[in-house]
């Protein structure tokens, strides 16, 4: 089985921003990330709009050609943008105002209850909806305790130690008994975060894994390689 891609378009809109005018236009890169070759696409709709504007999400969720994966935290603001515009699939992930990019997974012991609460109101919408998580056997068997359907990984600490050429055995051998118990308790597993080619060259191997979800590098690499070369890369290396 090919592992999907979903391509994060969020940094084409922290560009487009920088200088506050319509370019470039996130909708347009979606349409030609799609026809490139990817599966899907994700934004994430800050609670401060550093880059995705609600706007955006009008347009992408109107066009129902291109399978989009909404990130969200768990706002209630946010939830009812969400439930409004009813993306393909949303992604539940740890917000913090001040950090540069998401940090880790969503502190899933401390937020059960609520989070329990707004996955209810996705099933209930038929959205697939996963939450984004540190690789844990222990947060995986919350996730399967409060009914999703859907796991992302966070693989932010795998992919500093292969960018730095350390030792990371250990580090994907815990990824490969917690996307084993997934598995085992049915639910899709996804990685993101943090993911390059040599990350996903490493990650492919586990059979578990049905999708990466990748937008800094790809958007990285677009600038030197181009969107199209780029993402046919990518996807023949998860092939």
């Amino acid at each position: 089985m090919n592992i999907r891609l979903g391509v994060n378009i969020d940094h084409v809109a922290t560009l487009r921003n920088a200088r506050g005018e319509a370019h470039p236009d996130p909708y347009e890169v979606a349409k030609k990330v799609m026809k490139s070759g990817a599966d899907s696409i994700t934004i994430h709709l800050r609670e401060d709009r550093r880059h995705i504007k609600d706007r955006d999400l009008k347009i992408l969720s109107k066009n129902r050609s291109i399978p989009l994966n909404l990130e969200i935290a768990s706002n209630n603001e946010i939830i009812n943008i969400a439930l409004k515009n009813k993306p393909n699939f949303i992604c539940i992930v740890p917000e913090k105002r001040n950090e540069v990019t998401t940090e880790g997974g969503l502190q899933l012991k401390k937020n059960k209850n609520k989070l329990k609460n707004i996955l209810e109101k996705f099933n209930k919408k038929k959205i697939r909806t996963s939450l984004f998580i540190n690789p844990s056997i222990a947060d995986v068997k919350i996730s399967k305790d409060i009914n999703t359907k859907c796991i992302e990984f966070h693989m932010g600490k795998i992919s500093n130690l292969v960018k730095n050429n350390k030792k990371y055995s250990k580090e994907l051998k815990k990824i490969k008994l917690c996307c084993k118990y997934a598995r085992s308790l049915n639910l899709e597993v996804h990685a993101g975060h943090g993911i390059d080619y040599k990350t996903a060259k490493i990650l492919k191997s586990i059979k578990e894994i049905e999708e990466f979800n990748i937008g800094h590098f790809i958007i990285g690499e677009s600038i030197t390689l181009g969107i199209n070369k780029t993402i046919k890369k990518f996807k023949k290396i998860i092939k």
